[in-house]
């Protein structure tokens, strides 16, 4: 099923994506025949003929749509903002600096591209891949045409707004996306997470040039602000929703440990290496072929060696002129 209604009386749709996700859920949240969707997805042909079916069968009309919410930037989850907000006229609610990053990556003087290859090959990328994540990061900007133009920025944590009948908190939360916001509703125990808590799956952590010089401390730390939350009900971005909330939050905790104490063996090991073989011996060689994983898998491997550097566990060794930067154990 692509749709599904929730005990609350909200409906997950699974929008469909081009890659190995499968989907990333949309949730409509009905008032008063007024609804909010929010995180519509990735705009292609086929998600496009998926929302005009999906709220045909639920007797909704475009009119209807009252709200457009976001809780980061990234393509799956910002793509059709911009459509939507055509056929609806609604705002879309962002965060100040989740719109900041989104006219950094998708606006009309774009310069992130140029920016993450110089950086990825400061970390080792080889000349010989640049071409093929070049032409991927170009492809993404048509899956997010056309960007919305009216923009209404969700509250700082620590204050409420209204959504759907109900009295949200912003729940920052650092390392996934700068700027990610989930939406938490104390009263009924909802947690709308975003990207930031998934089941079964890890969500990336990404270390993007001028962003979070340290974003697995911060995904960490937001994990562990977000413990003893009263959640009822989490409604994530990938897979589905689920209970056990505070026993996910401790799970991703551990696993992050894991693959600290992981990559820390590894320079022992091996001696001093670039984020390119970092990544290649977590990871593997299979990913070389993917242009998306292998850039997922490339800032997940470099936020990972900077958290051990900010720990004192390892060392930035041959970074002076236009070495490659290595880490090596401290």
């Amino acid at each position: 099923m692509l749709t599904t209604r929730l005990a609350n009386g909200w409906v997950q749709a699974k929008v469909p994506l081009p890659f190995s996700l499968r989907w990333v859920n949309a949730y409509l949240a009905g008032n008063g025949g007024k609804w909010a969707v929010i995180d519509p997805g990735l705009r292609t042909e086929e998600t496009e003929a998926f929302w005009e079916r999906t709220l045909r069968e639920l007797g909704i009309a475009w009119k209807d749509i009252d709200s457009i919410v976001l809780t980061h930037h990234h393509p799956d989850h910002y793509g059709l903002a911009g459509l939507f907000q055509e056929r609806t006229g609604a705002p879309v609610w962002i965060s100040e600096t989740s719109a900041a990053w989104a006219e950094r990556m998708w606006g009309e003087v774009e310069t992130f591209s140029g920016e993450l290859l110089a950086a990825l090959a400061r970390h080792g990328f080889p000349d010989e891949l640049a071409e093929g994540m070049r032409a991927h990061l170009a492809g993404v900007k048509r899956q997010v045409a056309p960007r919305p133009r009216e923009l209404a920025l969700l509250p700082e944590p620590g204050e409420r707004f209204r959504l759907a009948g109900l009295s949200w908190e912003p729940i920052a939360g650092e390392g996934h996306a700068p700027g990610h916001r989930a939406l938490y509703e104390p009263e009924s125990g909802v947690m709308v997470c975003g990207d930031q808590v998934l089941p079964r799956i890890t969500p990336n952590i990404a270390w993007l040039p001028g962003g979070d010089p340290d974003p697995l401390g911060s995904y960490i730390r937001s994990l562990e602000g977000m413990l003893g939350l009263r959640v009822s009900l989490a409604l994530p971005g990938h897979m589905d929703p689920f209970a056990d909330f505070d026993g996910r939050l401790r799970e991703l905790i551990a696993h992050h440990e894991r693959r600290l104490a992981q990559i820390a063996d590894l320079l022992d090991e091996a001696g001093p290496l670039t984020g390119f073989e970092l990544c290649d011996r977590l990871f593997s060689e299979r990913i070389r072929g993917n242009s998306h994983n292998h850039r997922f898998a490339m800032s997940e491997t470099i936020a990972h060696a900077e958290r051990l550097v900010f720990a004192g566990t390892a060392a930035v060794a041959d970074a002076a002129g236009h070495s490659p930067v290595r880490y090596r154990k401290a």
